[in-house]
């Protein structure tokens, strides 16, 4: 299939699930009952990704909050610190490296064999990078950065590993911490090259942000098989990189802005896509939203896929008949 349809990881988690959250933090709710809720939810995301026809599922994330946050809680070698202020008015939690970091359990096997056993459909395992857990931590033991990420490589590696062992096809590592030090750009890709090197799955990077006509065309030598990239929050401007210097790679091909609670049209959508086949082929493409949608409401989410999947269609179907 030409253009497939997916989305980037994250949707907004419902009101039973944050309440349950808050009285978990507070002492009022035990683990299982948390789960439960967490299935739940899981069950209720694969059903609306089935429902709009998505080809490519993702488990929403309903068991974590932020993306760093939640990998150093189920890690050795972190504490976690007080709120953060990340941007506007988002908080997260930020870790703190205060020993040797090491994967000593399983993080997200079993979210995501649950999430698998919902749907015939490939779900993507989804990990957040070395380099962007290393950028967004304080780091109070290692005596150099790149010691820190080399070391969350290898522990992040080690859940990619298992992740293939259960049975994703796909493997989904974020970085969007990658385009802000251009000068760091060959750490994040010798260390995402120690999370996928000998993996037989298709592999991804999601980075959603930043000034990239600094890292690129460098950024193709991320070892991965696709890039996932904003481009319609920046009105596809990267386009006119990629006809400067050809992107060699697949794209996650980033046509919904997450950004704003606007529905967009099929014909934005489309002329989005068309754009894009004017530099690169439809084999290379897969077509998702910029980021993830859990800033959105639940109704947002659905109706912007659905315009999603709708427009590519159309697009595939006037491929097909050209």
């Amino acid at each position: 299939m030409i253009l497939p349809t997916t989305t980037v990881g994250s949707f907004p988690k419902p009101t039973y699930l944050l309440k349950a959250r808050s009285r978990y933090a507070r002492g009022e709710l035990g683990k299982e009952d948390l789960l439960a809720l967490e299935r739940r939810a899981t069950q209720e995301v694969i059903r609306l990704q089935e429902e709009v026809g998505l080809d490519i599922l993702v488990d929403g994330e309903m068991y974590r909050g932020d993306m760093v946050t939640f990998f150093a809680e189920n890690m050795e070698g972190f504490r976690i610190s007080g709120l953060v202020r990340s941007y506007g008015n988002r908080y997260y939690r930020k870790p703190i490296v205060v020993g040797r970091v090491k994967r000593s359990k399983p993080i997200t096997i079993s979210y995501f064999s649950f999430a698998q056993g919902l749907t015939s459909k490939p779900v993507k395992g989804m990990l957040t990078g070395p380099y962007t857990m290393a950028e967004w931590s304080f780091n109070e033991y290692y005596g150099s950065k790149e010691e820190l990420v080399l070391d969350l490589a290898q522990a992040i590696r080690v859940e990619a590993v298992e992740l293939e062992r259960v049975g994703a096809k796909w493997i989904q590592i974020d970085e969007p911490a990658v385009s802000t030090r251009p000068e760091e750009i060959d750490l994040a890709i010798k260390a995402l090259g120690v999370v996928t090197a000998d993996l037989q799955v298709k592999t991804v990077t999601h980075i959603c942000y930043g000034e990239f006509e600094r890292i690129y065309p460098k950024l193709l030598e991320l070892p991965v098989d696709q890039i996932d990239l904003e481009m319609a929050n920046s009105n596809y401007d990267l386009l006119e990189l990629f006809r400067r210097h050809r992107f060699t790679k697949e794209i996650g091909l980033g046509v919904i802005d997450v950004h704003n609670h606007l529905i967009e049209t099929k014909e934005e959508v489309k002329r989005g896509i068309k754009r894009a086949l004017e530099v690169l082929s439809p084999q290379q493409i897969t077509v998702d939203p910029d980021c993830g949608l859990k800033t959105r409401t639940w109704e947002e989410s659905k109706a912007k896929l659905q315009v999603m999947v709708e427009a590519t269609r159309e697009v595939r179907e006037e491929l097909a008949g050209a």
